[in-house]
């Protein structure tokens, strides 16, 4: 009950000096920036809403923010992390949905919740209880030192990618993983029953995802008909047959792109095909 009166308290003040600066016409930028983030990650989103706290020449770690205290990681209300599909965080299984993202700083070893109560002004009125789920994860020493505090991605694959946390000289790293070949073979197999098939992204996904080739060359030979002057299709449907194999098959296949890249001036294109016509003729 008396953290509740002191959160009360603090909102009520908050509201207090709002409303006098806006009665005073007065516009000021909030001392610890906001940013909502979007990240697409395998067939859905992940969106990171925050504040960014700077460090104003303060010492962070295991001083402003005490070791082994719930900390809102951010500034603010809590900070809300979302995904719109079924996840791995940390290796333990999360399902679609909005969560509040707390962490519990510690030397070398961070604790990260997502606790299911998103309505939250900083930690305040943190409970365990409300916790969907605790992982432990490393906290590294960065090399630079960030002033703003920061959350972002980095090693984006279309089934797994880092969630980077990162303030002063501490960053945390927290593996995320998706499933995606279950629904895209569904849906591969649902579009080639229609009158207008996706050869070409058929034939990629197959050859990418370790699927058979056969059947991905046999879809790419069909996306060469529908588009014979796509530098892209000799691109694909010689790296499936060099994949398979056939070297000849794949120096012809990329001769011809390197053509139709040279006469329709996709200088991408041209680059491509003359490195998989090298890789063909080793």
């Amino acid at each position: 009950m008396k953290t509740t009166f002191k959160t009360t308290l603090l909102l009520l003040l908050c509201l207090c000096v709002n409303a006098k600066i806006k009665a005073q016409g007065v516009k000021m930028p909030q001392a610890s920036s906001g940013q909502t983030i979007v990240q697409d990650f395998g067939l859905g989103k992940i969106t990171i809403t925050y504040s960014r706290p700077n460090t104003k020449g303060r010492a962070i770690f295991g001083k402003m923010e005490p070791y082994g205290t719930v900390w809102r990681t951010g500034a603010n209300s809590a900070t809300v992390i979302s995904f719109t599909d079924d996840v791995t965080f940390a290796g333990k299984p999360v399902p679609a949905g909005e969560y509040a993202l707390f962490t519990v700083p510690e030397k070398g070893e961070w604790t990260v919740i997502l606790n299911k109560n998103t309505k939250q002004w900083g930690a305040y009125e943190y409970k365990e209880a409300e916790d969907f789920l605790r992982v432990k994860v490393k906290a590294n020493d960065s090399k630079d030192k960030v002033e703003t505090f920061t959350i972002g991605f980095a090693s984006v694959f279309p089934t797994k990618a880092e969630l980077l946390l990162a303030w002063e000289t501490t960053l945390v790293k927290i593996d995320l993983t998706t499933e995606i070949d279950t629904k895209v073979m569904a849906s591969i197999d649902e579009a080639m029953k229609g009158e207008k098939k996706p050869y070409f992204q058929a034939a990629q996904y197959y050859y990418e995802n370790g699927k058979d080739l056969s059947k991905a060359l046999e879809w790419m030979n069909q996306a060469e008909i529908a588009d014979p002057k796509g530098p892209w299709t000799k691109l694909w449907k010689g790296r499936m047959q060099l994949k398979n194999g056939d070297k000849k098959g794949a120096a012809e296949s990329a001769a011809a792109g390197i053509k139709l890249a040279t006469e329709a001036k996709i200088p991408e294109y041209v680059r491509l095909n003359t490195e998989l016509l090298v890789q063909a003729r080793k």
